[in-house]
């Protein structure tokens, strides 16, 4: 069993394991398999498991964890670190504590270890998971906020974060917040390294964490591109390692935690071989030099009618 090294929260002090295990899969839930995956990701020694309300398997989730402490594979829930995520059509004031609660019921858990504003933005009240323009609506940001801070200071989760903010989001969410946000989980990888977001945030002592860093591939709004790239197929021969393996390896370098999804066993246990070697000089700069694109552009909260009417307004020009 591997042991994965943790970094600590500028904000609070508290743990993240630095390598996590991505629970979504895409349709989401479509093939159950997320309780026996969790499970041989206990076996192998990940600890911080990323679910969302929005993936709609926080249930199975909990399933896991629950048998997992009654097999012995871990002693205490305390050992594991749970992320979930508040969904936009949840991103109210009056319904955030509701809806981790549900959470927390789904998950069979009194508390979260982190739970995070999925995304910068809302949908009207009970419209679900589906994002249709009649239903995108302004997030009220500092009173969805300050029920986040409730959360906090009532014990329901030990860190509170958000998830796809830039630059120019977190600036403003800092400026009223009482709590800051330890978390900010972003795209990260080779081909979209964020360079201005992971400056700002260290700066402003906001931890992030990398999703998708192998890329996107076979999700609707993802590509190849990391996976494909010339530059990391060339090192990964170099070094005898995978290309998988060389993009992991570059966001741990990044001081970044990361949550790496695969339901194989034999790629959940290679996604852990990072830790003993390291990137040279070199092989860095040359995927310094990659060409950047974002792949999770976030097409559907685009609308004329709604609080974002370009990809631009959606990023604050970090696209």
């Amino acid at each position: 069993m591997v042991s994965i090294p943790v970094a600590i929260l500028p904000s609070n002090g508290k743990t993240i394991p630095l390598v996590g295990f991505g629970t979504a899969e895409f349709p989401f839930n479509s093939t159950g398999a997320t309780k026996g995956s969790v499970l041989q990701a206990i076996q192998l020694g990940y600890r911080h498991f990323d679910t969302a309300s929005m993936y709609q398997n926080e249930q199975y989730l909990g399933e896991a964890i629950a048998e997992a402490l009654h097999l012995g594979l871990i002693k205490s829930r305390d050992e594991l670190f749970i992320t979930s995520k508040l969904w936009t059509s949840d991103s109210h004031r009056e319904l955030v504590l509701p809806a981790l609660q549900n959470s927390l019921k789904n998950l069979r858990l009194d508390y979260l270890d982190l739970y995070q504003i999925h995304f910068p933005g809302s949908l009207k009240p009970g419209s679900g998971f589906a994002i249709n323009e009649e239903n995108i609506v302004a997030i009220d940001l500092e009173s969805v906020w300050e029920a986040m801070e409730e959360c906090q200071k009532l014990g329901l989760t030990k860190s509170i974060g958000v998830s796809n903010f830039s630059c120019k989001k977190l600036e403003k969410l800092l400026a009223s917040a009482k709590i800051p946000p330890a978390v900010n989980q972003v795209e990260i990888n080779p081909v979209w390294q964020q360079k201005k977001l992971r400056q700002f945030c260290e700066e402003k002592g906001i931890h992030l964490t990398a999703y998708s860093p192998l890329g996107a591939k076979g999700v609707v709004w993802g590509t190849n591109r990391v996976m494909d790239s010339q530059v990391l197929k060339e090192i990964a021969i170099a070094k005898g390692k995978t290309v998988a393996q060389i993009s992991l390896r570059w966001v741990y370098e990044q001081g970044v935690s990361l949550v790496v999804k695969s339901f194989d066993r034999e790629r959940m246990k290679e996604n852990l071989e990072i830790f003993d070697w390291q990137l040279s000089a070199e092989e860095l700069q040359k995927i310094e030099q990659i060409p950047q694109m974002r792949g999770n552009i976030i097409q559907s909260f685009v609308s004329e009618k709604g609080p974002y009417k370009s990809i631009e307004e959606i990023w604050a020009g970090e696209i």
